[in-house]
């Protein structure tokens, strides 16, 4: 659909430079952007990559990464 902001798991591991298993892994994991479930399809909102990418930033190799969702 042209302008929607929703992605589906390929389209947002593209947008993040990520392998769409890699993605379903992390979904997997709990440790990957927020998604929705629309039926049975699972999305992605543009703004919730944005903001799950925000939360990878670093300054350094050395920066600790921070903690995974639930631990």
């Amino acid at each position: 659909r042209k302008g929607s902001p929703f992605l589906n798991t390929a389209q947002a591991a593209h947008y993040l430079g990520l392998s769409p298993r890699r993605l379903e892994e992390m979904r997997e994991e709990g440790s990957g952007p927020t998604y929705r479930k629309h039926g049975s399809a699972v999305r992605y909102h543009i703004k919730d990559l944005d903001a799950w990418s925000e939360t990878s930033k670093r300054s350094s190799t050395r920066q600790p990464r921070p903690p995974e969702k639930g631990a």
